[in-house]
């Protein structure tokens, strides 16, 4: 069961837009007690975030919580370092494919998963400006052709 019986999920729709996907890998998070409450109510943005791999260990950098509301303010720095759960043996991994392949970590989502906070990051490779544009104009064509089979519906 979650936290009083909710579930919480909060994706970064922005890395599916600038980012080819290929592996996802689930990771802890180590948060304060104000930020875990914080999370759980789901005020937290991944936007402009990503992960990235310091000596052996990986961190969360840029990513933003914002300040639960009954908390102390006092010297809350909402877009702090924040330190990654992994196995020494997926960091390896992980610090490989990055370096060999040339890929970014990318966080997906943050998400509850029992009583524990998760973050799913995934291997992604960018994407050209090109493939961007197209992924609009078909999105914008499927919305037209949405509306028009509506309005011809009796």
């Amino acid at each position: 069961m979650t936290w009083r019986g909710r579930t919480m999920k909060i994706t970064n729709r922005r890395a599916f837009f600038d980012y080819q996907l290929l592996e996802k890998f689930e990771a802890g998070i180590n948060l304060y007690g104000a930020e875990v409450k914080a999370v759980r109510l789901g005020h937290a943005d991944l936007t402009g975030s990503h992960v990235r791999i310091m000596g052996s260990e990986a961190y969360l950098i840029n990513a933003k919580i914002f300040p639960y509301q009954y908390a102390k303010p006092e010297n809350y720095d909402e877009r702090r370092t924040r330190k990654l759960l992994l196995h020494k043996k997926e960091i390896i991994a992980l610090k490989s494919k990055t370096k060999s392949q040339n890929l970014a970590l990318v966080p997906v989502s943050l998400y509850t998963s029992k009583s524990f906070i998760k973050l799913e990051i995934a291997l992604g490779r960018g994407k050209k400006e090109y493939i961007k544009r197209e992924a609009l104009k078909r999105k914008d064509l499927e919305r037209d052709i949405e509306l028009e089979l509506q309005d011809k519906k009796p």
